[in-house]
């Protein structure tokens, strides 16, 4: 029982800390983007530096199919083109899988790739993990051509976030 007693306290404080030190720290603009590499909704690898040399817009959504991730997935589709003229790429993350991604993508015509974090340690890497691990939370990372945060929009608006990405991107550009 004396053995409990000492144990109990002891692991709590482990669980506690070493929670803590699993959690990211908030990205900040100028910082360099974190790295990932996951599979798109065709089994296509991503990695960061693919995108070395242009405008990253990197969403998180909380998952496929659902009412503000499909409005905000259709608002970045329907805004594409201005994106591209920009200079920017467009890419969704969610803890959804590959195949859920494919449906997602197919059903809303959706012209971006949509990686599957299946595990959210990219998420994580993001500071956007919900506290359980079970779905992303909404936020997007505006990333500039050599890889660094330009941008962090909390808790994105799913009516709004492309839009503000064209206004940033553009004001960033300096057109």
């Amino acid at each position: 029982m004396k053995i409990l007693s000492i144990l109990a306290p002891l692991m709590a404080m482990v669980l506690f800390f070493g929670s803590q030190a699993a959690r990211a720290e908030p990205l900040e603009v100028g910082q360099p983007a974190p790295d990932f590499s996951l599979p798109d909704q065709s089994g296509k690898v991503h990695k960061l530096a693919d995108y070395r040399g242009k405008w990253l817009a990197l969403y998180f959504y909380v998952k496929d199919d659902t009412p503000g991730c499909t409005e905000q997935a259709c608002k970045y589709r329907d805004d594409i083109h201005q994106l591209t003229d920009l200079g920017a790429q467009v890419v969704g993350v969610s803890v959804d899988n590959s195949a859920s991604h494919a449906n997602f993508a197919k059903k809303y015509n959706l012209p971006f790739p949509l990686l599957a974090d299946s595990k959210g340690e990219t998420a994580a890497r993001y500071d956007s993990l919900r506290g359980d691990g079970s779905m992303a939370k909404r936020n997007t990372f505006l990333i500039d051509p050599q890889g660094r945060i330009a941008k962090v929009y909390l808790s994105a608006s799913t009516s709004r976030n492309s839009a503000e990405v064209i206004e940033d991107l553009k004001k960033l550009k300096g057109s």
